[in-house]
């Protein structure tokens, strides 16, 4: 029971983070989901409905050490791909989950690999 409320208020904080968060083609959605194995990253133009770069724990086999260090090193390459796109700034949407952690090192990675928002 209480697995199925906390998945319950993370898509109610989701969906409330989302209504005032909205990809465009100039300045795309960076949306992140974590599970309690992996991470996953992507950037999305919510107004042509395309995801444009993705990027998981699952696809880079590169990426190893803990399960922060590997967020870290996901929103690293996560910005290259967005560099060699020509994406330079994105709006952030965490998915409903709490600014810390895992989220925050992603997000941290993506700063330093030049992402800006």
């Amino acid at each position: 029971m209480a697995v199925r409320k906390a998945r319950e208020l993370r898509l109610r904080r989701h969906n409330r983070v989302r209504r005032k968060v909205a990809g465009t083609a100039s300045r795309p959605r960076l949306s992140v989901f974590r599970s309690s194995a992996h991470i996953y990253a992507q950037i999305i133009d919510d107004v042509a409905g395309h995801t444009l770069i993705a990027e998981s724990t699952k696809s880079a086999e590169s990426v190893t050490g803990t399960k922060t260090e590997q967020a870290k090193a996901i929103g690293t390459l996560i910005a290259a791909k967005a560099k060699k796109a020509g994406i330079t700034a994105v709006v952030f949407d965490r998915g409903g989950f709490k600014y810390h952690g895992r989220i925050q090192a992603l997000a941290d990675g993506a700063r330093e690999g030049g992402l800006k928002f």
